[in-house]
């Protein structure tokens, strides 16, 4: 069935390319009230767009930011229920020098689109939404009940989403999520089943000094802040570049040999890795280094200031320091159990003479991952081994995607990012595009995606 769905669509493609130049131009950057605008737009494009292809129940969900917009097809009863996400805000353009077209203006060149959003959401969305308008066409309606939700707030932390999970608790009931977010990381055929979670610190450290002391005058007889800011975040890693923080790196938390033979088949060559970046390995020995990128916690040090850093010279011994601290996580180590790990650690090691404070966010996100036997992963394994004839690698993200992460906790349902765009798309830069054949790749995927998911829910009740 979801082949003549494809047949269909790929007679459309100037079709869904206007669509999608029109939903590009809705300029909903969400981290700037300037733009409110656009984002009213893109939430009036889906509005329409969904009602269009059939679904029932369009509304917008308020969580007191950005609102949602929802829509539903429930005529399959006693079926389970998919969960269609994706987002509608767009990073800002800026820099818009750098754009060699206009950002909000989809423009093709050499076989890709370009524009702002073109990729990151909005193009993967397109392709959720005429996968389902084809199919409610062709079919006449879906092997399961269905709900979409489309957000605008991924940009900036989606902030209010939790609120409107709960809000809306009822609405949103659901077996499982597919996500039109999210890349092949340059792996294909892939299937994302996890990505790292990340929690951040700010740490100040101060002297007993009252105030920034002349160099001087007090030089080579006090403590000073930045010095012993830098010893004690060194302290934070070994020579070789372990995490030295005690617990950090529970046994639970240890890479299985499941997902390190899933990184080996990804077949990284680490020399090209490192070529195009001009990088230099370090880090956890034992590890290869697409290992330590997907199945290893880190801990960076992302900033650090304090003492006079403007032009020209200032002869001070400061007595405060500041660093800004992020940690990537692993399944089997939480956002607070690693927050307090690191604390405990700074506060252990404060040199003597000088108090340490620990700023954390409260919350974070933790690592996300998908076994083997979600239907989720037996499905988008089925299909892409029929569309490619290749067996689809299993890729964890090193990034964080905290939406995954929130459906899971709020909703209590597990999501698969399902999302065709590249590394070549630039995401969140200037010039940021999105390629035609992604488009033609993905009217065959989704499809295939929603009919697999229909028969393996259909085997576990039969």
């Amino acid at each position: 069935m979801s082949d003549r769905v494809t047949d269909l669509l790929s007679t459309r493609m100037d079709a869904i390319v206007s669509r999608l130049s029109d939903y590009v131009a809705c300029q909903s950057v969400s981290a700037d009230p300037a733009f409110e605008p656009g984002m009213e737009s893109a939430r009036q494009f889906l509005e329409t767009r969904l009602a269009e292809i059939g679904l029932d129940n369009v509304q917008r969900l308020d969580g007191g930011g950005h609102p949602a917009v929802y829509a539903d097809w429930l005529h399959a009863p006693g079926k389970p229920t998919l969960i269609v996400y994706g987002h509608y805000d767009v990073q800002p353009p800026d820099p818009l020098d750098e754009w060699q077209t206009e950002p909000f203006t989809l423009t093709e060149k050499d076989g890709r689109l370009y524009g702002r959003g073109a990729s990151d959401n909005k193009g993967s969305s397109t392709i959720a939404l005429e996968s389902l308008a084809g199919y409610l066409e062709v079919e006449g309606g879906f092997p399961f009940n269905l709900r979409c939700l489309f957000e605008g707030e991924e940009e900036v932390g989606a902030a209010t989403l939790p609120v409107i999970f709960e809000r809306y608790r009822d609405l949103l009931r659901g077996d499982l999520v597919l996500s039109a977010d999210g890349g092949r990381n340059g792996f294909w055929p892939a299937i994302n089943v996890g990505c790292r979670g990340v929690t951040a610190l700010e740490v100040t450290l101060k002297t007993s000094a009252v105030r920034d002391l002349h160099s001087g005058r007090y030089g080579g007889v006090t403590r000073n802040a930045l010095h012993d800011m830098t010893a004690l975040l060194a302290s934070l890693h070994d020579d070789e570049g372990r995490v030295s923080v005690g617990g950090f790196l529970p046994d639970a938390a240890l890479p299985t040999e499941e997902a390190r033979r899933h990184v080996a088949e990804l077949g990284l060559d680490e020399d090209e890795l490192f070529a195009s970046f001009g990088g230099t390995p370090h880090g956890w020995p034992g590890y290869s280094a697409i290992e330590r990128l997907m199945l290893l916690p880190t801990l960076e040090i992302n900033g650090m200031w304090g003492g006079y850093i403007g032009p020209g010279g200032k002869t001070v011994i400061p007595n405060a320091a500041h660093a800004k601290v992020t940690l990537r996580l692993v399944p089997g180590l939480s956002p607070a159990d690693a927050r307090k790990a690191v604390v405990d650690h700074l506060q252990a090691h404060a040199p003597e003479g000088t108090t340490v404070s620990v700023s954390a966010e409260s919350g974070g996100a933790p690592a996300y991952n998908l076994g083997e036997d979600s239907p989720l992963v037996i499905a988008a394994d089925r299909v892409l081994r029929e569309v490619t004839g290749e067996t689809p690698v299993r890729v964890r993200s090193g990034g964080t995607s905290p939406i995954t992460a929130t459906i899971r906790e709020k909703l209590g349902i597990d999501t698969l990012m399902f999302g065709f765009s590249l590394p070549a798309d630039g995401v969140h830069a200037p010039n940021e595009s999105y390629a035609i054949q992604s488009i033609r790749e993905g009217i065959v995927c989704w499809p295939k995606m929603l009919t697999e998911l229909g028969r393996i829910w259909d085997a576990k009740t039969n």
